[in-house]
């Protein structure tokens, strides 16, 4: 088995790639999807209760290994709230496989500015914590 990313749109791969990598994981699949202001906004109000719109949500599907390929899940995308597209792919990526800055000590936002820069890209995404999004 291998990692599927055929749901990925192409130039979102790379960043897809390098996150999971940096995570030791080389196998599953997952989708990243881009969607409008009013979508994000309509899955933000019913899967996690903040009505407004954001620039990434994460919706993880296996979170342990079991029988059969391995689904991580979906990262959604709306490119009207991201200051960089690659760089909330590789947020919402980590969360998909179970990091959480809201919870951890600051290694999810440090893995993330290292994949970033690893990529060539200099890191600009913030994160609100206590009631504000991601």
């Amino acid at each position: 088995m291998s990692l599927e990313l055929e749901d990925v749109p192409a130039e979102f791969r790379p960043a897809v790639t390098a996150t999971l990598e940096a995570l030791g994981i080389d196998q599953g699949h997952l989708a990243v999807e881009v969607v409008s202001e009013d979508r994000i906004r309509d899955l933000n109000r019913e899967f996690r209760d903040r009505d407004k719109a954001t620039d990434v949500l994460s919706f993880p599907v296996d979170e342990d290994d079991g029988p059969g390929p391995r689904e991580l899940g979906d990262v959604v995308l709306c490119p009207a709230f991201c200051v960089s597209e690659v760089e909330a792919v590789v947020h919402g990526v980590l969360h998909l496989c179970g990091h959480d800055h809201e919870t951890d000590q600051g290694e999810m936002l440090d893995l993330q500015d290292r994949i970033v820069t690893g990529l060539g890209l200099e890191p600009a995404m913030t994160v609100e914590t206590e009631g504000g999004d991601e």
